[in-house]
């Protein structure tokens, strides 16, 4: 059962949403959607497919236009899952097309920032309730909060 959020929650999200518009500004034209930003999505996608078929232990599939690794090891990936680059690695919790969604706007946000996206999650912090790229993936269908 995904757990309720604070009270508040939502205009702490906007408000997390609006600066990183905001930090966007700063960041120079050519290193978003840009060939290099690809670059930086395809070494994404090679690292998580290399870490994936080092750690899964179960199927391997193409889904939603992402390599999905099953079976990792909860020590291999962050909360219920990681997208690096167009991989989504995962341990064998159910996995639903909304859940998929999720995840294909992480894979656009990699081909958008490329190997910036590791270090601008970092930055935005690990509460999903107010990391922009949660917030922008959607919080229902990344399961942090109860679907209305």
């Amino acid at each position: 059962m995904t757990p309720l959020p604070p009270p508040g929650w939502e205009q702490r999200a906007e408000r997390a949403l609006d600066r990183g518009r905001r930090w966007d500004r700063w960041i120079p034209g050519i290193l978003l959607d840009s060939p290099l930003s690809r670059l930086g999505y395809l070494a994404g996608t090679a690292f998580g497919f290399v870490w994936g078929s080092l750690w899964s232990t179960g199927r391997v599939e193409r889904r939603g236009g992402l390599w999905v690794f099953r079976g990792m090891p909860e020590v291999t990936f962050g909360r219920g899952g990681v997208c690096v680059g167009g991989c989504f690695l995962t341990g064998t919790g159910p996995i639903d097309d909304r859940l998929l969604a999720h995840e294909a706007v992480h894979r656009e946000q990699w081909r958008r920032y490329g190997m910036l996206m590791p270090l601008l999650y970092l930055f935005a912090g690990r509460d999903p309730l107010t990391n922009r790229f949660e917030i922008e993936a959607g919080l229902e269908d990344g399961r942090y909060v109860p679907r209305r």
